[in-house]
């Protein structure tokens, strides 16, 4: 009896086993079909990966990291499954990358989708655990040890905590100190210092003020500066790194790694020697269901093309992913690329930023000779540097739907600051129904959307916002010699705060626009764009500014309203052409030319200025080298007159005299409601008589609901 019990039992186990085997035969015969697999939180890189979810016996699974996942759809192709592409299903949940995934041209056709719901987080950063309560300096706060940071293994100056970026410890709290002096004042304005004079009572010399960085904002960047010491007798700091351009009194600076700082929930201290990482929490927060991350990488995903080969990475598709927790910053020995000829900081490690754009800080996606690859419907959020960036040889890929939120540096680079060609060039990129927002968070000079030496790229109905300088630039030739960014699109985009914050926070630079542009672009067309709420520091809070060189550009039917210093300026080139659009609202001047040049620099036709603060023209209107006619001028104020109106020092009929707006009017272009920034006209408005077309904004900028763009 007991021997055909047990018996029965191993004919069970045999069952069991066999049913098992079954099991993982199924999806494996799936895959062989269809090349598509799985990665889950709860997977192991062990299994076949073609489940979705473990089997009941915990067997057979997803994989559980990206890196198995692609090796298995390269092995796929690779034993001749090459009629069609490769998909792998990423589950919601947080993945830690120890490394970039680097994908190649092995890869070509390969499709990377997250869920509909919840999301699929690619992190660079290290999920922080353990944490106790401490008291340090008097302080109730929480710690958590970190052996690495001790052995001067990671260090990191961003920190997220249940989903929000925790400011490091930053003093002020809010607001910004000023530059007071300048010890060592610098005759050539490209070199910076190492040393400034500050308020008294502005810098205590505090016992951990070494391990601080001093921010300052300087012209139109920031500078990163390491504390050496406090002079506390004559009010003087000494730094590390010397800033990016000759400082000037009334610079913004802020201070911010110091533990005597860390006096406000939400801020953290880093003790680098100690390796001990110290928070203040937020009312409502628990030690027990904290979760934080700390960067560990300045790149997730790095897509890289065979030049040797001439072979591009062509087909990928990352759908419904989230990109998190990256950071750069200066490694030590770090040379700033000298990108602006002439006027630029020679390269030297000592430097503590770049001349502009934060051009240097690499994107935590990181492309290069990609080709019609798609980003849809992703989320680049929580990064400290560039979220995404088009690099060398990338063309025709495309980038739609995507939200870019709570970035260290900028949103997406196109291109590079060297003109390339053929194979290498970047060219005819896409991005599309986009929201790009809440940047600079580190490198404060970074921009929404940045095109290098770039053609053929197209901007279109992307909603860009809450950057403190440009929220889109195009070129990188500094005057009239060769230029590679040509024949782009920038259309139906809504690009505001701009310099200044939503929150209130800024301006904090100068010399910034809603679009600028340098060089020759000829073919580059900016059209029915809204751009509004767009302030500098000291000055250079433009709308559309065309800088050094800008020549063949033509900027028709835009809307621009609420600026500081102008709805258009011009600093110099030739031949660009300012048709049908509304300039609205500035504040100190409408329009600005600078430099005076023996040919014609742009035309201003039938467009329509209206304002009630402010002149009309800023900068220099001499020797007449421009065309204007078939305008409308209006200052909206109601003690003027439009006989008073002046276009210089000139009155319209001496304006007349010299050639300029012989059609044009002075006279209320009768919008439908100006305070509410509604400027479509009404039937009977002077304009539509010179020729003005309404303006379609009805597709402007890109929609968000429920969190998510639509």
């Amino acid at each position: 009896m007991k021997t055909k019990f047990m018996s029965g039992i191993r004919s069970w186990r045999a069952v069991t086993v066999v049913l098992a085997g079954l099991a993982c035969l199924v999806p494996l015969s799936s895959a062989a079909i269809t090349g598509t697999f799985y990665v889950a939180p709860n997977g192991k890189d062990d299994w076949s990966g073609t489940r979705p979810n473990p089997n009941v016996l915990r067997t057979d699974g997803p994989f559980a990291t990206l890196n198995r996942a692609v090796k298995a759809a390269r092995d796929w192709k690779g034993a001749g499954h090459t009629e069609s592409g490769t998909s792998i299903h990423v589950a919601s949940g947080a993945y830690e990358f120890e490394q970039p995934l680097v994908l190649t041209p092995a890869d070509n056709g390969l499709n990377i989708i997250g869920p509909e719901k919840g999301e699929a987080i690619f992190s660079g950063g290290k999920r922080i655990a353990g944490w106790k309560k401490a008291q340090v300096e008097g302080k109730s706060l929480w710690a958590a040890n970190l052996p690495d940071v001790r052995q001067g293994k990671w260090y990191f100056r961003e920190l997220w905590v249940n989903g929000h970026r925790a400011t490091r410890a930053r003093h002020p709290n809010s607001g910004y100190l000023k530059v007071s002096g300048l010890p060592d004042p610098q005759k050539d304005w490209t070199r910076g210092q190492k040393r400034f004079q500050y308020q008294a009572g502005d810098l205590p010399a505090w016992a951990t003020i070494t391990n601080a960085e001093i921010i300052v904002m300087n012209r139109w960047t920031e500078s990163r500066l390491p504390v050496l010491s406090v002079d506390a007798a004559d009010n003087i700091v000494n730094l590390e790194k010397r800033s990016v351009f000759a400082l000037e009194e009334g610079d913004l600076y802020y201070l911010e790694g110091a533990l005597e700082a860390l006096d406000q929930p939400g801020e953290w201290y880093l003790d680098r020697q100690q390796g001990f990482l110290y928070y203040l929490p937020r009312p409502g927060e628990s030690i027990g269901n904290l979760e934080a991350f700390a960067p560990a990488l300045s790149q997730v995903v790095k897509i890289e093309g065979g030049p040797e080969r001439g072979q591009f990475v062509d087909g990928v598709v990352f759908r419904n992913l989230t990109f998190s927790h990256t950071e750069w910053c200066f490694p030590e020995g770090f040379a700033v690329a000298k990108d602006k000829p002439a006027i630029y900081p020679e390269p030297a490690p000592q430097v503590g930023g770049f001349g502009q754009a934060a051009i240097g800080v690499p994107a935590s996606v990181l492309a290069k000779w990609a080709r019609n690859c798609l980003f849809e419907s992703c989320k680049f959020k929580d990064l400290g540097d560039y979220a995404l960036e088009l690099g060398r040889g990338c063309q025709s890929n495309r980038v739609a739907r995507c939200e870019f939120s709570d970035l260290g540096a900028g949103g997406i680079k196109i291109g590079e600051t060297g003109i390339r060609e053929n194979f290498d060039l970047a060219t005819a990129n896409e991005i599309a129904d986009c929201q790009v927002r809440d940047g600079g968070k580190m490198f404060h000079s970074a921009i929404g959307i940045w095109i290098g030496q770039s053609p053929g790229n197209r901007i279109l109905r992307d909603e860009i916002h809450d950057f403190y300088y440009t929220g889109i630039s195009i070129g990188w030739t500094w005057g009239y010699g060769p230029s590679g960014a040509s024949n782009n699109l920038v259309a139906f985009n809504r690009v505001h705060h701009i310099g200044v914050k939503s929150d209130g926070d800024g301006p904090i630079l100068s010399d910034m626009g809603g679009i600028y542009t340098l060089g020759k672009q000829a073919g580059t067309r900016i059209v029915n764009n809204l751009w509004h709420d767009i302030a500098g520091l000291r000055y250079g809070g433009w709308g559309i500014y065309f800088d050094e060189g800008s020549s063949g550009i033509l900027a028709v039917s835009n809307v621009v309203y609420h600026t500081t210093h102008g709805g258009f300026h011009q600093h110099y080139g030739e031949t660009n052409m300012v048709w049908n659009n509304v300039f609205a609202f500035a504040r100190d001047h409408q329009l600005q030319r600078t430099r005076v040049e023996p040919h014609t620099s742009f035309l201003f036709q039938t467009n329509i200025v209206y304002f009630d603060k402010g002149v009309l023209l800023g900068g220099d209107w001499s020797k007449d080298q421009y065309e204007m006619d078939w305008n409308v001028f209006f200052d909206a104020r109601p003690e003027a007159k439009p006989e008073d109106l002046r276009f210089g020092n000139a009155t319209f009929e001496q304006w007349r005299e010299r050639g300029h707006d012989i059609h044009s009017l002075v006279a209320d272009p009768l919008f439908v409601s100006a305070a509410q920034f509604d400027f479509s006209l009404r039937p009977q408005s002077p304009a539509l008589r010179l020729g003005f077309q309404p303006i379609d904004l009805g597709h402007t900028g890109c929609a968000v609901v429920n969190g998510a763009v639509k």
